[in-house]
């Protein structure tokens, strides 16, 4: 679901179901995941690095939110966002699956162009 580059690792739980669930994301320098929603909410911790993170239906790297080591944001259900990284950045993401990516524009998709 996520752009060529990102490390995952599935802590507890499995995203795919109706149920709690826990990863782990490593992103690399210049990461960026385009502009999407989820159908539920996710948590979001910066385990190490910065994410930072915007609304919106594109990528706008001036104004994002800066979510430093040790921050928490929340990525709410069916609102449009973006994230990138600068540097190396590792996260945990937690929250109530099945976790899916609706991405704004198709062509972000890395799975292809979904209807």
């Amino acid at each position: 679901m996520l752009p060529p580059g990102a490390q995952i690792a599935v802590l507890a739980g499995d995203p795919g179901k109706p149920a709690p669930y826990t990863v782990r994301l490593k992103f690399p320098a210049n990461y960026t995941i385009p502009a999407h929603s989820h159908p539920t909410d996710e948590n979001v911790v910066v385990v190490s690095g910065a994410l930072f993170m915007g609304l919106g239906d594109a990528v706008k790297k001036t104004g994002a939110m800066t979510v430093g080591t040790g921050g928490y944001a929340l990525a709410p259900a069916n609102v449009n966002h973006f994230a990138f990284t600068a540097a190396e950045t590792t996260i945990v993401l937690f929250g109530i699956g099945p976790v899916e990516f609706k991405y704004v524009n198709p062509s972000d998709d890395p799975r292809g162009v979904r209807n």
